[in-house]
């Protein structure tokens, strides 16, 4: 699993524009990558130049070709590439706090609703001054120099005022006005969502908006347990619903519930059921 936002930070090889909460990045993907897993904990506007992408969130998949935008929530989401011409892209990643002190500088703008159990990944309407933007984006890409952070953060300020203010993204614009209250992520949900995951404790706190120390001691006092028993206890609930309810191999089921060798995946579903994951199957088919 990649941490994509790092790794874009990281390699001078990409043409990007940085600030403190937000970064663009003009990506190539090569035709041979197929699947792809990674983990954000910054929100990925994504826009297709060319080529054809499938986005698999948790309960939705998206298509995406050149011309489609997309808004991915931070989180864990693997894509797969289609083959038929190389996948560019330009991503503009956004953090919650820079969504928060839009918002704050902008008290005119106000899109509160009813209660919505908002999508993990939401279409974005793509229409001309959208496209006019991104046109503007890709010249400063070839300007020589470095670009003022100022001027970045205008950019990133003109893409929400663009997707604000178009009654298309009414619902993922009534999602980003949630994030204006500048309150915690919802560190449940959060974990609920991610758990069986391969991520570490330092990534699931980066979700969840804290620190390492913060997130351990907000954990221990809303699950009144450590986080690592918490996950692997969720992760053992989710192995065993899917030995009962799929027909996954049990290699697969261990992958899947985010172990991440299946000697260990055995011995800690024996020591919780009392039956290793094989046994534990044929029981159940045997009722």
């Amino acid at each position: 699993m990649v941490d994509i936002q790092r790794y874009f930070e990281r390699h001078p090889k990409f043409n990007k524009l940085m600030g403190d909460n937000y970064l663009f990045v003009e990506y190539k993907c090569p035709i041979d990558i197929e699947n792809f897993q990674l983990f954000t904990d910054s929100h990925i506007i994504n826009y297709v130049i060319s080529g054809k992408k499938d986005w698999f969130g948790p309960n939705q998949t998206f298509e995406i070709q050149g011309g489609d935008a997309l808004f991915v929530r931070k989180g864990v989401y693997t894509t797969r590439q289609h083959f038929e011409v190389d996948y560019c892209v330009i991503l503009f990643f956004i953090t919650d706090d820079f969504v928060a002190n839009f918002f704050r500088d902008h008290l005119e703008l106000k899109f509160v609703s009813a209660q919505i159990d908002f999508k993990q990944i939401f279409e974005v309407d793509v229409n001309d001054s959208f496209e006019a933007l991104i046109l503007s984006i890709f010249n400063y890409f070839k300007q020589a120099g470095e670009i003022p952070k100022s001027l970045v953060e205008i950019k990133f300020r003109e893409l929400l005022f663009n997707i604000l203010l178009n009654p298309k993204n009414r619902t993922l614009a009534q999602y980003l006005y949630s994030l204006s209250d500048l309150q915690k992520a919802n560190m449940e949900h959060t974990m609920l969502l991610n758990f069986q995951y391969d991520l570490g404790l330092d990534e699931f706190a980066r979700l969840c908006g804290r620190s390492l120390s913060a997130f351990k001691r907000d954990f221990k006092s809303h699950f009144k347990e450590t986080p690592g028993r918490w996950i692997k206890n969720k992760r053992l609930e989710y192995a065993k619903t899917l030995l009962n309810q799929s027909s996954l191999t049990v290699n697969e089921i261990c992958y899947e519930s985010g172990f991440k060798n299946t000697s260990h995946f055995n011995s800690t579903f024996k020591e919780k059921y009392g039956l290793p994951p094989h046994q534990f199957r044929s029981n159940i088919k045997a009722q």
